[in-house]
């Protein structure tokens, strides 16, 4: 690189550095999104708060970077913006420094590499790496939801007998949610025992729960079970009759993931056989040519 091109470079790291500075150092009014969420905190759930380094350096973060967060997948998974952020500087920054180590282990075995290749790969590998967390967190977050689909499915059941036991609306959800095992089972059990804390009614609990997560199948149940409570309809052939219509659902999706994942193998197939095809007539080919 010649000396005007360096000289250009230092100077504009040198100015986006100071600029930076000048922007951290001058006074600016709060932002909006991040001054309403510290006046009025979303809803967490145990085990989803940080503390320490994870949380100043990441509530810095949250603070400063634009950008919306996918903040309902985070609460269902149990992550804080705090860390999701973090991983996401991490990633980055990694991609950016591991073309320059490879840079300088080139450097070191006396090759020459002009220095704005390993900038330039460093900014896309950063910028692909930045959103590796957030593909993650939505496949996670899917899977999630689909996992709790199949639980909520049982836990119709589970709430239809005990309703046919002639017990109340809360009583059967609260018995049906101590029954069964698992983080979805576990996350309704905190929303019925935040609802009985409360002094609010466990359908309510079911209702912002869905909200929060969305998970519309909680919402199913919480009408359902509010029916039942003010009108003292019998919701057992109800309460049945949606979990064989989510079991269809979830058989159905389960039916198209496994053809969609069968049509994908299809053309590592055809490959395998063109590349066979042409073991096999390669030689016949050579061996008309030559003659």
């Amino acid at each position: 690189m010649s000396t005007v091109s360096t000289l250009v470079v230092s100077g504009s790291v040198t100015g986006a550095g100071l600029a930076l500075l000048l922007r951290e150092l001058v006074p600016a009014p709060p932002r909006l999104g991040p001054a309403l969420r510290r006046l009025n905190p979303p809803a967490t759930g145990p085990g989803t708060t940080s503390s320490g380094p994870v949380a100043s350096w990441g509530g810095w973060l949250v603070d400063r970077i634009p950008g919306p967060l996918p903040r309902t997948d985070l609460l269902l998974l149990k992550q804080t913006p705090e860390q999701f952020l973090l991983t996401k500087l991490g990633l980055a920054v990694s991609g950016l420094l591991l073309p320059m180590l490879v840079v300088a282990a080139w450097t070191l075995m006396g090759l020459g590499v002009p220095l704005f290749l390993p900038g330039l790969f460093g900014v896309i590998a950063a910028a692909g790496l930045w959103f590796v967390p957030d593909w993650h967190i939505r496949l996670q977050a899917g899977r999630a939801r689909a996992e709790f689909a199949h639980a909520a499915a049982a836990y119709l059941e589970l709430v239809a007998m005990r309703m046919a036991s002639n017990v109340g609306a809360s009583q059967a959800l609260e018995d049906a949610a101590q029954i069964g095992r698992g983080w979805a089972f576990t996350r309704i059990q905190e929303a019925l025992l935040r609802a009985r804390t409360e002094k609010t009614s466990p359908w309510d609990a079911l209702e912002d729960l869905s909200t929060q997560l969305k998970l519309p199948i909680l919402a199913d149940i919480a009408d359902i079970m509010r029916l039942s409570s003010q009108d003292g309809a019998a919701v057992y052939d109800t309460l049945r009759a949606r979990a064989n219509s989510l079991r269809t659902e979830l058989l159905a999706a389960e039916s198209a993931e496994a053809t969609a994942d069968s049509e994908k193998m299809s053309a590592p197939g055809a490959l395998l056989a063109v590349i066979v095809m042409i073991g096999v007539a390669f030689p016949a080919v050579v061996n008309v040519l030559y003659l």
